[in-house]
């Protein structure tokens, strides 16, 4: 077997260049075995008593500090470390057991060398080395690992507890989650990965029907004389913690030279400011001398915020982000994304068309419209219910088909985190599912189906994810062995049923709420139903049950749900984003977990967390400095448009009166007021209207930071741009300033009735109105460059008129025509970056949520006695 390059053979010295001796090399392997037993430093005085040569030590030192530094200098994962934290650990050996095991596991179900398991080595190694020394006298690590959404999470932490066990750490504690199901899961992976491939180095506390309940003789476990390592897997529950907590506390006499490691996984549930479960997992660590404690998420909004000064689970040692993964469908690929500052919108994509709209009107029908609502609710199978399941059962036949990929196909209904509620659609489920096999002989129901398939599939060609299409007269032959075996489960915390992959293939429609949404993996999910109301970033991210691998079927998932969600999920994705950029950023620039904070934007109907998480947060200062801000959401109604025409008008008319000069340019159907006063420009703010949803175009707010700046000297002057298209039909601003409208087609999941997302209005090139260089030579950092040197003091205003039909290219199948009222005026303003001290000005976002029933994840299960 090939382990990682990081054995130390074959090495040359830093300063001679010649090959090492065998002898050195053999000197090198004692130093490696001294470090099972010592941290590097008093490895390397050990050399020192043997009576080695001063000069060969150091050249073992120098071998040892060459190897972490390439751990170090990874490209992959990024790090975000505190400064004087030693790195130890060096890769995988030859005599290592449990990383090995796991690399044999994972290439018998078909894992790739290159790039799956070189870079799952690489990340875990990244993360073990950021841990303590096994054998240093005491520490208390805290560090945080975000990852994606059903990405692998648990088989990195799998990896890291390998790797530590190869080095001597010995008591596993794994939180895995609040729900059975996720405990269940977690519980036969690791004993499937780590406890069969290597029995005799294994003891259990927990097993895969039961929770942790209090063993006698702890000394059995942790005695000097046992060397094999102790797993534990438990549910963040306070009646098992507790347990767990006071059982410890009693041996704690045989603990002093245990090394710990406590792996959080859904660390930013009930981990963070609850009650209970938060003081219960410190309690624990506080009776483990050495203890390191990772937390590992795909939303760590609420460990960021954590506050760093307390003695809490702040990631106060390490954060690590994780690559994402090549194949993995995440946020951005479904549902696309907003440019970040300094981005070219056009290279980012709109997300594939696997995104299907639910009405408004149809979500009373399919969950409760108040909590009086829930006693002997009865859920109406929807036209898009309806196509939602029929697609999932025609999905599941090609899949059978093809013959590739998870044998397992799953649908997931959500829409109500209430089990009656859950518990109600199994009827109507069943009954459309018996009706459905007994009429595929009538013709009606079989040109039904087969324009289903074909509409689905032209929307999105196989031949984009290397699959070839199935015809419908091929899956056909396979849908009533589909229904045969079609179950419907009731998956949550009060039922039986529960899904099982372990007995082999499973088609089910699977309906629930919390026990589906943190955590548990639905093998071979194929299509999702989703109209859960959320209040945060996390809970709705978490509940992205769609996101993960789809090996053999990525062209075939569908995801229905509100045009709102597809917007919320879209702005959680820009959110993500630009929250890992900070965290590769802070990296770079050499700042500590305790130095950085990652901002992470608001939104108006949506909280970063729980408001309990939040109680550290503080309000980050806004400054427009250098940034390009413009507007994407608009009304569609015509009195709202009319008046933000009406306030060009008078912007342009303005400006004719008050530019120095007046440039004309009707061949690109472009106009430039040059030195605009500023107060022109504050003017127009006060009368144009941004969207409610947009809360990055706040008038206010960026007319309080130009007054700011120009009290500094600077944004007294502004060059307002009028921007169109010669093949544009004609658009008057003013007499004598006449463009063609553009045409700006808008997303087909837009942020509610009667409101339209564009997603993006300006071009590199419009950035560049203004400049005297030739914009068509200059990329995204020229044309900022060259704005700083030509305008250092003065903003671009842009006015955009945009077509109320423009019809999108036919290439374009997430967006759809703009059907507005009237037409559309939108507005791009461009900000030099201060050469001073920057004005900031600051205003706290909160959500009203008034209006709108909002279904939280149910934590009772924190507190209750364990089932």
């Amino acid at each position: 077997m090939q382990l990682s390059p990081w054995n130390g053979r074959s090495e040359k010295e830093s300063g001679g260049g010649r090959l090492m001796t065998d002898d050195f090399d053999a000197m090198y392997e004692t130093f490696q075995a001294l470090l099972e037993t010592f941290p590097p430093s008093e490895a390397v005085k050990r050399l020192e008593l043997f009576g080695i040569e001063q000069d060969v030590v150091e050249k073992i030192r120098e071998r040892h500090e060459q190897h972490t530094l390439r751990i170090k200098e990874l490209e992959e994962p990024h790090a975000v470390v505190m400064g004087n934290r030693d790195t130890w650990y060096t890769g995988p050996q030859a005599r290592d057991k449990c990383w090995p095991a796991i690399v044999d596991l994972l290439r018998k179900h078909g894992w790739p060398e290159e790039p799956a398991i070189r870079d799952l080595d690489h990340s875990s190694t990244r993360v073990v080395s950021l841990l303590n020394h096994p054998k240093e006298r005491s520490f208390s690590t805290r560090g945080l690992v975000v990852g994606y959404v059903q990405s692998g999470k648990t088989t990195n932490f799998t990896s890291v507890m390998a790797k530590a066990a190869d080095r001597g750490y010995k008591l596993f504690i794994v939180l895995a989650g609040i729900h059975n199901g996720l405990r269940r899961q977690t519980q036969a992976r690791l004993v499937q990965q780590l406890v069969e491939p290597n029995p005799s180095l294994w003891l259990q506390l927990t097993g895969a029907d039961k929770d942790f309940t209090p063993q006698e003789n702890p000394a059995a476990y942790f005695g000097k004389s046992n060397k094999t390592r102790v797993l534990c897997v438990v549910k963040k529950n306070a009646t098992v913690l507790r347990k767990l907590a006071r059982w410890l506390d009693k041996a704690s006499d045989y603990l002093k030279e245990c090394p710990a490691l406590i792996i959080d996984d859904e660390a930013d549930q009930a981990t963070v400011a609850t009650k209970s479960i938060n003081p219960l997992i410190l309690s624990i660590m506080s009776s483990l001398p050495r203890s390191a404690y990772v937390g590992y998420t795909a939303s760590p909004f609420a460990n960021l915020l954590i506050d760093p000064s307390a003695e809490d689970l702040y990631p106060r040692d390490f954060v690590v982000n994780l690559p994402k993964p090549a194949g993995h469908f995440g946020t951005e690929v479904l549902f696309g994304r907003y440019a970040l500052d300094g981005e070219n919108e056009e290279d980012v994509d709109d997300g594939y068309d696997m995104i299907r709209s639910v009405p408004i009107d149809d979500v009373p029908c399919v969950r409760p419209e108040t909590k009086a609502d829930v006693e002997g609710f009865e859920p109406v199978i929807t036209e898009t219910l309806r196509r939602a399941i029929e697609y999932f059962w025609l999905v599941t036949a090609a899949r059978r088909v093809r013959g590739t990929g998870n044998p397992h196909s799953t649908m997931l209904i959500h829409t109500s985190v209430n089990t009656a509620v859950h518990n109600s659609f199994k009827r109507p489920l069943e009954h459309l599912r018996e009706k459905t096999a007994t009429s595929l002989a009538e013709e009606a129901v079989l040109a039904r189906l087969r324009h289903l398939w074909d509409e689905e599939t032209a929307r999105v060609a196989a031949e984009e994810f290397a699959e070839t299409k199935v015809p419908f007269d091929d899956l056909i032959a396979e849908l009533p062995g589909v229904l045969r075996t079609c179950r419907v489960i009731m998956d949550n915390s009060s039922s039986e049923d529960r899904l099982d992959y372990e007995n082999g293939p499973v088609v089910a429609i699977a309906v629930g709420g919390n026990t589906l949404s943190r955590g548990l993996t639905l093998e071979g999910l194929s299509v999702s139903y989703f109209v859960r109301a959320v209040s945060a970033y996390d809970t709705l991210l978490q509940m992205g049950r769609w996101f993960g691998f789809r090996h053999g079927y990525a062209d075939l998932p569908r995801i229905w749900m509100t045009d709102e969600l597809a917007e919320w999920f879209r702005h959680l994705a820009t959110v993500e984003t630009e929250m890992r950029r900070d965290i590769d950023i802070y990296m770079t620039e050499a700042e500590t977990p305790l130095t950085f904070a990652v901002r992470l934007r608001t939104h108006p109907a949506l909280r970063v967390t729980a408001a309990a998480k939040m109680r550290s947060a503080v309000t980050a200062a806004s400054s427009y400095g250098g940034r390009r801000v413009q507007t994407h959401y608009f009304h569609t109604d015509a009195d709202w448009l009319r008046r933000n025409i009406a306030a060009a008008e008078d912007l342009v008319a303005e400006s004719v009166a008050t530019a120095v000069r007046v440039e004309e340019r009707p061949a690109d159907g472009r106009y430039v007021f040059r030195d605009v006063p500023y107060d022109v420009v504050t003017r127009f703010l006060a009368s144009y209207e941004f969207h409610e949803k947009s809360p990055e175009n706040d008038a206010d707010l960026i007319s309080a930071y130009i007054h700011k700046r120009v009290s500094a000297n600077s944004l007294r002057r502004w060059n307002v741009a009028v921007v169109g298209t010669p093949s544009g039909e004609p658009f008057s601003f003013a007499p004598n300033v006449t463009v063609g409208r553009n045409v700006r087609s808008r997303l087909k999941s837009t942020p509610g009735p009667g409101s339209v997302d564009i997603k993006t209005l300006m071009s590199p090139r419009d950035a560049a109105v203004d400049l005297a260089a030739d914009s068509s030579k200059l990329d995204e950092d020229g044309i900022r460059a060259k704005r700083q040197e030509e305008y250092p003091d003065t903003g671009l205003l842009v006015l955009y008129p945009i077509d109320k039909n423009s019809e999108p290219k036919p290439d374009k199948k997430t967006r759809a025509p703009l059907d507005a009222e009237e037409h559309v005026v939108g507005v791009g303003l461009v900000f030099p970056k201060p050469f001073d001290e920057d004005s900031t000005v600051e205003k706290y976002i909160s959500a009203d949520l008034s209006g709108v029933r909002i279904e939280d994840e149910d934590l009772s299960l924190l507190e209750g006695e364990d089932a």
